[in-house]
């Protein structure tokens, strides 16, 4: 598993071992699989359901035998490019708004140094199994439930302190927990701070954006550092349809939440904790 992945918060990508291209056996192989990938990415990346806990799955069952890291980055840029997309109105007014990107900063910071000591000390590498992922989608979904019945009382543009951000950002440190979910915990924290729902996804979401930039860029000095750059047709596929599926889910998630509660995504996840567990234990 690469810094990155340790350090973004378990995005999943990381769980597939390194090589020069991408392919699986079964049915299966070639393009197929970074558009599996992409769909995987795009979607659970912002849902609070674990990317992780997807990637792992899918990846125990369709055998990956080999990942290559420019896949990971571009799968991760496709996202980077959708968020910013979908947000780039709100972007370009933080600009003006420096304490506004400087609380973002102050909730991206705390994951940094504890998601390099996981992996300098290989626990991240201990964490990656489905028993892992069972139990914290089961507790986090538990707690996302919990969470989303908090009495409304802040908004995000008048009530999103410096104490607002590295609240929500020491949550965060949780993600590098397979199973737990960077989208689920940031949503979770900021429901719990008295955000509504529509807000504590937007935090989530503008946190998304270093993690990313991060993942994207540590990626890029590995490759370079490695020698090992391909820039080819699958590469170019992953990014696209990373990037269709992540917006598609960014707006269709911000519009569902804007209706409705998140017991839609908690009923998920103690479904899919159930499934994976009685995997393990039957």
């Amino acid at each position: 598993m690469s810094t990155v992945g340790a350090v973004v918060g378990n995005s999943g990508l990381s769980c597939l071992p390194d090589s020069h291209r991408c392919c699986a056996e079964g049915h299966i192989a070639g393009c197929d699989v970074e558009i599996l990938l992409a769909v995987i990415q795009g979607v659970f990346e912002f849902l609070p359901v674990s990317s992780a806990a997807h990637f792992i799955l899918v990846s125990k069952y369709y055998a990956f035998t080999n990942q290559s890291l420019l896949i990971d980055i571009s799968l991760h840029l496709g996202s980077l490019i959708a968020i910013i997309f979908y947000f780039r109105n709100d972007l370009f007014n933080f600009i003006k708004n420096k304490s506004f990107l400087i609380k973002i900063l102050i909730g991206t910071i705390p994951i940094i140094p504890v998601g390099y000591i996981l992996y300098q000390t290989g626990l991240v590498n201990q964490l990656r199994n489905l028993e892992v992922v069972g139990w914290m989608s089961l507790i986090f979904g538990i707690l996302l439930y919990v969470s989303d019945r908090t009495k409304i009382t802040k908004k995000i543009d008048t009530e999103f302190t410096n104490k607002s951000a590295l609240f929500i950002g020491l949550f965060q440190i949780l993600a590098l927990i397979p199973g737990v979910s960077r989208s689920g915990i940031t949503i979770t924290s900021g429901r719990l701070l008295g955000f509504n729902r529509f807000d504590s996804a937007k935090i989530s979401f503008f946190l998304s954006i270093p993690a990313l930039t991060a993942a994207s860029l540590l990626g890029i000095y590995n490759i370079y550092k490695e020698g090992s750059a391909e820039l080819n047709f699958l590469v170019i596929i992953a990014v696209i349809f990373s990037f269709i599926f992540s917006y598609i889910t960014i707006v269709t998630f911000l519009n569902f939440i804007k209706k409705f509660s998140l017991k839609v995504f908690v009923i998920y996840r103690i479904a899919l904790s159930i499934f994976i567990l009685a995997i393990i234990y039957l």
